[in-house]
C-alpha cells in the first residue's frame, strides 16, 4: 500500500512538473538534412568502410585484431578497435549499405558545387549496386570466409568503380557530378 501511494505521488509530481511522456517523445517526422558534400561523405564514411571490407580479402581480420597495438577501445583502426576483426568487417559492410541512403538525400552537392546526380537512372543503379554488394559483403563477413569476401568485395568495388568512372574524373575536378 505504501509503495502504491509513493508511486502515485511521484507520478503526480512529474505531471505537475511538465514531464509528461508525450512531451518527452521526440518527433518522428524530422526532415533529412545534408551536412556534407559528396567528397566529405566519401572520405568520412564510404572510403574508410570500403577499405575495411577490401582489407578482409587479403588479411584475416581476426589476425589483424590480435596484432593490434595499444588500447583497442581507443583505436581509430576499425579492424584493431574494440569491435574489430570480422565484426569490424560486418559493421563496415553495413555502413556502406546505410551510406547508400545518404547518397540519395536531395540537396547534396559535389565538392565543386554541382548537384549530385541523384535523379539520374545510372546514379540510382550504382547506389543500388552498392547496397546489394554491401549486403553481400555483410553476409560473407558473417561466414568469416576470405574467399567469399573476395567475391563480395568485387561487387562493392564494381559499384564504386562504375560511378567514379562516370562522375569523378580526378584530372578535372571541376567536371565532377556533371
Amino acid at each position: 500500500m505504501h509503495r502504491t501511494v509513493t508511486l502515485a505521488l511521484m507520478l503526480a509530481a512529474c505531471g505537475l512538473c511538465g514531464l509528461s511522456l508525450v512531451a518527452q517523445t521526440p518527433p518522428t517526422n524530422v526532415d533529412q538534412q545534408v551536412h556534407a558534400d559528396l567528397n566529405q561523405l566519401m572520405r568520412g564514411a564510404l572510403y574508410p568502410a570500403a577499405n575495411v571490407v577490401f582489407t578482409s580479402q587479403v588479411d584475416d581480420p581476426e589476425e589483424l585484431k590480435k596484432t593490434g597495438r595499444g588500447d583497442p577501445s581507443m583505436s581509430t583502426d576499425p579492424l584493431n578497435a574494440a569491435f574489430g576483426g570480422w565484426v569490424a568487417v560486418e559493421n563496415a559492410a553495413l555502413t556502406l549499405a546505410e551510406s547508400a541512403n545518404l547518397l540519395t538525400i536531395p540537396g547534396r552537392s559535389c565538392s565543386n558545387g554541382a548537384p549530385v546526380p541523384a535523379k539520374d537512372a545510372a546514379w540510382a543503379a550504382f547506389v543500388q549496386q552498392l547496397r546489394t554488394g554491401s549486403m553481400k559483403a555483410y553476409q560473407a563477413a558473417k561466414t568469416k570466409d576470405q574467399d567469399m569476401m573476395i567475391e563480395a568485395s568485387n561487387a562493392v568495388n564494381a559499384s564504386c568503380e562504375g560511378c567514379h568512372r562516370r562522375w569523378r574524373n580526378p584530372r578535372t575536378p571541376a567536371n565532377r557530378c556533371k
